[in-house]
């Protein structure tokens, strides 16, 4: 299994999740920079991703839709903080509107990502920072734990050298 713990933090509105791959740090990070890659994994089986912008520099940022199995798209938006290639990803995922752009008034989450070589095996590190405990309440009732296990759980298949250029 590729998610090895996932922990609530009520006190420090945290939700970290850590998963362990056969693969490179630098594979590990490729399912994140490219787009490509990215919507193939992003959203969980039932509700796939397309990022329909993806500025993956320091102050870029990403647009994306996931489209459910009855056809609803909600969608989102990160902005990048920081980028440490190929250890570390600080960016802030929010809710966008229809349009896409980010709903005013709500604020996003803080989040980032550590990737650490163990041997030929890589561990990452996710964890998202809330802005209270009523967003934590809410994201979490939202099934995002289990979405994000799911989701993380899609990326195995995409780190094998031959399966990456594709």
């Amino acid at each position: 299994m590729t998610v090895v713990s996932t922990h609530k933090d009520a006190e420090n509105l945290t939700l970290t999740v850590v998963a362990e791959f056969d693969a490179t740090p630098e594979l590990v990070w490729e399912v994140w920079e490219d787009p490509r890659k990215l919507e193939r994994w992003w959203g969980p089986p039932t509700f796939p991703a397309m990022f329909t912008r993806h500025e993956f520099v320091v102050g870029g940022e990403s647009r994306y839709l996931m489209t459910g199995p009855e056809g609803e798209t909600p969608r989102g938006w990160w902005r990048i903080d920081a980028i440490d290639r190929p250890r570390r990803l600080d960016f802030a995922n929010g809710l966008a509107g229809d349009d896409g752009e980010p709903v005013p008034g709500v604020e996003p989450t803080s989040a980032y990502m550590i990737l650490e070589a163990e041997g030929s095996r890589t561990r990452m590190t996710a964890v998202t920072h809330f802005v209270d405990v009523e967003q934590m309440e809410i994201l979490l009732g939202m099934g995002m734990l289990e979405g994000m296990a799911q989701a993380i759980g899609q990326i195995d298949s995409l780190l094998s050298p031959s399966r990456s250029r594709a």
